[in-house]
């Protein structure tokens, strides 16, 4: 991979490895959200996908990922900017937006370790969804993402 594409590169000339290399492993996209069906207003709950490993943060089923669960976007750099409810910090939206990666990207820190430092990963502050009733979500409802 060239050092810093994601300086010289838009998105649609990526690479599938530097594509793939642009998650930094927060895991806020595995997250629970819900839709307001009058306002289409969205927010996080605090919960996760059954398939994400909370500690390591990366799903454990990341190949078939879109066959086991039907809302699990898949992300492209034409759909970057459509995506409001990423979260402000998400790389494929930060790109998209113009804006640099910050420090605690792994990409820039050359540690995948910095995600979690920075407080930017759902470690330790999720539980899976398998543990929660589906009509219980919105008592799961959080406000610590900026959107």
């Amino acid at each position: 991979m060239n050092t810093r594409f994601w300086e010289t590169k838009t998105l649609s000339e990526m690479s599938a490895e530097e594509w793939e290399s642009l998650c930094d492993g927060c895991a806020r996209c595995c997250m629970i959200k819900l839709e307001d069906e009058d306002t289409q207003e969205i927010v996080y709950t605090s919960l996760v996908c059954k398939y994400l490993n909370q500690q390591s943060c990366r799903c454990t089923r990341y190949p078939d990922r879109h066959e086991l669960v039907s809302d699990c976007v898949e992300l492209n750099a034409d759909l970057a900017l459509e995506f409001s409810w990423l979260p402000k910090t998400c790389a494929y939206r930060v790109l998209a937006e113009g804006r640099s990666l910050e420090w605690w990207h792994p990409l820039v820190s050359g540690s995948g370790k910095t995600v979690h430092k920075a407080g930017i990963s759902v470690r330790g502050k999720t539980i899976s969804e398998h543990h929660v009733h589906p009509d219980a979500m919105e008592e799961h409802i959080i406000n610590w993402i900026e959107t």
